[in-house]
């Protein structure tokens, strides 16, 4: 059993626990998409299964399935880290709002170096990323920590083999630190890489990371924590120096004005603040806005996303993910006011 599958066999137990019982429960949810936040739903899904009966069947796909998926509609809502921009919104007919906020981390086997204790920046992330930095020992490497006795160990690069909101949220961090990288890489949820192997899910990442010696790659904070993975510290866009954790994704997320962008179209990476962490990141939910004869389908997921904002939040402070504002989400439910149901009136609340 791999390193990641001990570590989340507890939470996937009761993720199958909650699809199997959609044999037998009829008002099920479905969804699918981002394996940025399988965690946080899994734990949700676990605690509102036993508080309702209701189940969840949530495919860990990746965000570019999860878009695919509600397209298709074969599931009540998709999930996905790169917001989609307004025009495409209005084209499916879909709305998408912010379930949660989390965080992206570099993740590294390196000999000799535990978590927390390496240090990078973005352009010298987007460096490695290239394959312009080849060796741990590299001089740009040495700079950015003195003291730390760094192996003259070839760099693995690993990426996302799927299309993924994760990707997106890295990239773009990357191509506003890099002018190099947004010519020659740019920013989007699948990529042209122009070194690495890729990896299936941030669970895929994970797994290739802790196998491959000297092997670095991005995935969300959840994922290297649980796993007791080594992670850097990263330079903000402030010059300072911080560590991921809870306090510097709220610092990170605090001043992000939804209130401001169109259909909560907001990428909070290289955020300002001395203390912000630099590749901070929102997830998002996408429904129908005339789901038709799924309208009651579409009522029972509301009905779970609605728990999990009133009653989510200390889970999700658990696993270091940065609960949604009360003022995100009363906008939220003004925009859950605006779908209808086959006979044209308002399916929330």
């Amino acid at each position: 059993m791999t390193l990641f599958r001990k570590s989340f066999a507890k939470a996937a137990l009761a993720v199958a626990g909650v699809v199997m019982a959609s044999n037998a429960v009829a008002a099920d949810i479905s969804g699918a998409g981002a394996t940025f936040p399988y965690p946080i739903y899994a734990k949700w899904a676990d605690a509102y299964k036993k508080e309702t009966g209701i189940g969840l069947n949530y495919q860990s796909i990746g965000s570019g399935g999860g878009i695919k998926q509600i397209k298709a509609k074969t599931v009540t809502f998709g999930a996905t880290d790169k917001p989609l921009k307004p025009d495409e919104l209005k084209e499916a007919g879909l709305l998408q709002f912010p379930m949660v906020m989390g965080a992206v981390v570099a993740i590294v086997n390196v000999d000799g170096i535990g978590p927390n204790q390496l240090v990078l920046d973005g352009p010298t992330m987007a460096k490695i990323f290239m394959g312009k930095i080849a060796k741990w020992n590299d001089a740009e490497i040495a700079k950015l920590n003195p003291g730390v006795k760094l192996p003259s160990q070839a760099i693995a690069v690993v990426h996302r083999s799927d299309g993924s909101g994760t990707t997106f949220n890295f990239a773009y961090y990357l191509s506003q630190v890099s002018n190099q990288w947004r010519v020659d890489v740019g920013a989007d949820s699948s990529l042209s890489w122009p070194v690495g192997i890729g990896g299936k899910g941030n669970e895929g990442v994970a797994n290739m990371v802790a196998q491959t010696k000297g092997a670095i790659g991005y995935v969300e904070y959840a994922y290297a924590k649980q796993n007791k993975m080594s992670y850097t510290k990263m330079v903000n866009r402030d010059g300072k120096v911080v560590s991921p954790d809870n306090t510097t994704f709220q610092a990170a997320a605090a001043d992000a004005d939804w209130a401001k962008v169109q259909n909560y179209f907001l990428i909070l990476a290289n955020q300002p603040g001395a203390n912000s962490w630099p590749i901070t990141a929102a997830t998002f939910i996408l429904v129908y806005q005339k789901p038709g004869k799924g309208a009651a389908d579409l009522k029972q997921a509301l009905k779970f996303f609605d728990w999990a904002y009133k009653k989510g939040g200390p889970a999700a402070d658990e696993l270091d993910y940065v609960p949604m504002p009360e003022s995100v989400i009363k906008m939220v439910n003004q925009t859950w006011a605006t779908i209808q149901d086959e006979s044209g009136k308002p399916l929330w609340p």
